[in-house]
């Protein structure tokens, strides 16, 4: 990578983030097939489908993007350029947040 060396610590705490988007990764990933391992007289079928299939694409999406965010974050703190915002995290927020309201509906009105 061109620019100089940043300050350890903020390698080391770019690393960190790439690991808790990992970690993150697998917990979205653990949600949905938990959700898909619910029996069938809680759920709908198909809203337990939907609910699963949206929690392990972001699961997917959360690992595919981690790397590429830290090459960015890296990237810009060798060159002391401000960093970039991290996009795809509305995405992420508002869709756990609405498999969460879902599944919170469901079970409130089984």
């Amino acid at each position: 990578m061109d620019g100089h060396e940043p300050d350890p610590r903020f390698t080391l705490a770019n690393e960190r983030t790439f690991l808790t988007w990992l970690s993150t990764s697998l917990a979205m990933s653990a949600g949905g097939i938990a959700m898909a391992a619910v029996p069938s007289h809680i759920f709908v079928d198909w809203i337990k489908t939907l609910l699963a299939v949206v929690l392990v694409v972001l699961s997917a999406v959360t690992a595919v993007m981690a790397y590429p965010r830290w090459r960015r974050v890296q990237r810009a703190l060798r060159r002391q350029d401000p960093l970039p915002p991290p996009a795809l995290a509305p995405l992420f927020g508002y869709g756990v947040a609405g498999v969460a309201v879902i599944a919170l509906l469901l079970i409130v009105l089984a």
